[in-house]
């Protein structure tokens, strides 16, 4: 890696550097290329689906028996930290095929539904999204209105999903919905049933390269057998998001790697002054500064990764890696753009693109200022959501 000043690289296994090789050349060769283009056109590039699969990307941390790669906690962080380096949209689209489809399966699922449905989503033949956030149910989940009503053998769906990523190309959802009892329940559902209805979200200025979607559901009609058996309460709709939480606090590093070596090299070679601007101090002081931080994130990312493996993960210590992951690739990415002068502005360069991606990533499963009350709270005891 480049970008490793406290030689992460020597603590990885060997299988753990194979793949952060394997996903780094897929991103140099077909990844950036061609990012920007897609970008600048709003659209997804969907050719890269089956690649990403052949790669075993898609639930990459989930046993073999299931189609997973049964890969370690730091090796999903290093194909997420790869995958980011191209493009939050790329890491979206895996981390919520993977991270919250997947696993939502494989943690609260049946075993008729993990053998049904997880292989093919590990070849990418079927594709998943996760529907949680709705429109005035962005930060606080327990408040959704998705309502879910057993009738006979089936279960009748009725409610709205806001900003889901991959919506409009997903093959099932998996969508949290309140049961008669105001329980918080999981199901599945594919999305070609009468009554579901998936609207992409367009005019984005951010994650151009992603597809975001509203779902609708009206009266839509499941077998009974579409519930997610072991899902029951909010803490089962958040456990996928720390999954998820995790490939975020992994992929932000890559973002900021992107911008970061993109930057060292610009100011090698812009002359300003019979110099390259390098050479003046205040560039080398934020050249420090944005190293630092970026291997402040990464000794994060790893010992987060290292403690997944042990089992000994908890929620809010990936609160802390997100927040400060996030937030610092963010001030990388600006800072970055700025040293880029004029150029900085234009597609040939990807700082403002990356910038631009990760104000959405800085939101999205959760806010920093969420994720700081998740912290608050560890810290004294003191729930201070409301």
């Amino acid at each position: 890696m480049k970008t490793d000043f406290y030689r992460i690289w020597d603590l990885l296994t060997e299988e753990e550097r194979l793949i952060y090789e394997s996903v780094h050349e897929f991103v140099e060769s077909e990844v950036l290329p061609i990012i920007g283009e897609y970008w600048l056109k709003g659209e997804f590039p969907k050719h890269l689906i089956p690649m990403m699969a052949d790669l075993g990307m898609f639930g990459a941390t989930l046993p073999p028996e299931y189609g997973g790669a049964g890969i370690s906690y730091v090796g999903y962080g290093l194909l997420m930290q790869e995958l980011e380096r191209g493009d939050s949209g790329l890491r979206s689209f895996v981390s919520v095929q993977g991270s919250l489809s997947m696993y939502s399966i494989y943690r609260f699922g049946s075993e008729e539904q993990k053998k049904k449905y997880l292989p093919e989503m590990a070849k990418g033949k079927l594709l998943g999204c996760f529907g949680l956030t709705e429109p005035d149910a962005g930060s606080d989940p327990g408040s959704m209105k998705t309502r879910a009503v057993l009738d006979g053998n089936e279960w009748v769906l009725n409610g709205t999903k806001m900003w889901i990523t991959n919506g409009s190309i997903a093959d099932i959802a998996i969508i949290w919905a309140k049961d008669p009892e105001g329980i918080i329940r999981g199901f599945i559902v594919e999305t070609d049933r009468p009554g579901f209805q998936a609207n992409e979200i367009k005019g984005k200025l951010s994650l151009r390269a992603s597809i975001t979607s509203e779902l609708v559901l009206e009266d839509v009609r499941i077998p009974k057998d579409h519930i997610l058996p072991l899902s029951e309460g909010l803490r089962s709709a958040l456990t996928p998001l720390t999954q998820a939480r995790y490939s975020i606090a992994w992929g932000a590093v890559g973002a900021a790697m992107a911008c970061y070596e993109e930057v060292v090299n610009y100011a090698q070679n812009r002359i300003a002054f019979q110099k390259p601007i390098a050479a003046f101090q205040l560039t080398q002081k934020r050249l420090a500064d944005m190293l630092t931080d970026i291997t402040t994130s990464q000794l994060l990312a790893y010992r987060l990764g290292r403690m997944a493996d042990e089992g000994k993960m908890k929620y809010y210590h990936v609160s802390m890696a997100k927040r400060n992951n996030v937030r610092k690739a963010l001030e990388i990415a600006r800072e970055a753009r700025n040293l880029l002068g004029a150029n900085g502005i234009t597609i040939e360069y990807h700082s403002m693109r990356h910038a631009l991606n990760l104000e959405s990533v800085d939101t999205y499963e959760g806010t920093y200022e969420i994720h700081t009350l998740i912290l608050g709270k560890h810290i004294t005891g003191i729930e201070a959501y409301a």
